[in-house]
């Protein structure tokens, strides 16, 4: 399930899972329960993803550092030019979803570092999740199920939600006060998990990345949420694409004894060590209809040697969840 899968299987998702209603007990969900959930939330298109329908391709390279080098002996961090393919998205199953939504953005990764050995990484532009385990997200998702004759989620359900999932409180009190980017090069993506780099002696180091745009990072203003047209994302990224590459600073930050390592819930300390760990530069960017993306798996588990990861029961679910989603996907459902 976690080794190296061959480049062909893929497709991306980046937030994760939910389900129908009653699961094995109170504290666990399924993942065939989470998709289905995602399905009666958004409704199913078929042959498409399930969570992050909405998306966008594109094509670069990646360039590590030495001092990536010294933590890890991953080949992603050798200094040489790695080919990756990339996923821009936007949360939930909804095709139409307008890019304005106040929610999250993704980002999924594939470093193609030979041609049996991949890297995945799926991020998100939010520095911690909205669950620490699988059944909060869950619930969530099956608070947002739209009553059937507004159209629209019950805000008592939302609001009953909110008041018994504490761990959820984080990531929505960020996505209050934060409002989207105007294009996907103007955001920071952060891995959300923590992963363990290990060194050629086996020396183990818990980690937590983040892209950083070049471009710097930039906010909608309230009055721009308010009059965007419902896309303008993707036609914004490739037309960035053509007037030059468009670049990240990937960054880890280096955990020290106590910090969360199984809960992406939880901020690290702002006085974390961090290294710039690489250079990601985007030179091309298409709709994702028959581009490079659109069938990869972007399960986060998919990891190089050197890279590994931790219990984080949010992380360890994605890859079943993931491989549920695909799997329909394949059969067209």
């Amino acid at each position: 399930m976690f080794a190296h899968v061959p480049v062909a299987f893929a497709i991306g998702i980046s937030l994760l899972f939910l389900a129908a209603p009653a699961a094995a007990d109170n504290n666990e969900v399924t993942p065939d329960q989470v998709v289905t959930a995602l399905e009666e939330t958004f409704g199913v298109t078929p042959g498409q993803r399930r969570n992050h329908i909405k998306g966008t391709c594109a094509t670069g390279e990646f360039v590590g550092t030495a001092d990536a080098a010294k933590l890890s002996r991953s080949a992603l961090f050798s200094g040489k030019v790695i080919p990756v393919v990339a996923r821009f998205s936007l949360p939930g199953g909804n095709p139409k979803v307008p890019d304005s939504i106040k929610n999250v953005r993704g980002m999924a990764l594939e470093f193609r570092i030979s041609e049996n050995d991949v890297q995945h990484m799926t991020m998100l532009n939010v520095p911690i999740f909205g669950a620490a385990q699988p059944k909060t997200f869950f619930d969530l998702i099956v608070a947002l199920k739209p009553d059937p004759q507004t159209k629209k989620p019950d805000p008592e359900r939302v609001k009953a939600f909110k008041a018994s999932h504490p761990d959820n409180r984080g990531l929505s009190e960020y996505l209050a006060a934060h409002n989207p980017p105007p294009s996907y090069a103007n955001a920071a993506f952060y891995g959300i998990h923590t992963f363990k780099f290990v060194d050629g002696d086996k020396n183990v180091t818990p980690v937590r990345w983040r892209f950083d745009p070049q471009a710097g990072e930039k906010m909608l203003s309230a009055e721009e949420l308010k009059s965007s047209p419902p896309d303008f994302l993707e036609q914004r990224l490739i037309e960035a694409t053509q007037n030059g590459p468009v670049r990240w600073d990937m960054i880890v930050t280096i955990g020290q004894p106590g910090d969360p390592q199984d809960d992406p819930t939880q901020y690290w300390p702002k006085d974390r060590q961090e290294i710039k760990a690489g250079t990601l530069t985007i030179s091309s960017a298409s709709p994702q209809n028959g581009a490079a993306c659109e069938k990869i798996n972007f399960d986060p588990m998919v990891m190089a040697d050197g890279i590994e990861p931790t219990n984080d029961p949010i992380l360890q679910f994605r890859s079943p969840a993931y491989a549920v989603s695909y799997s329909k996907r394949l059969n067209g459902e």
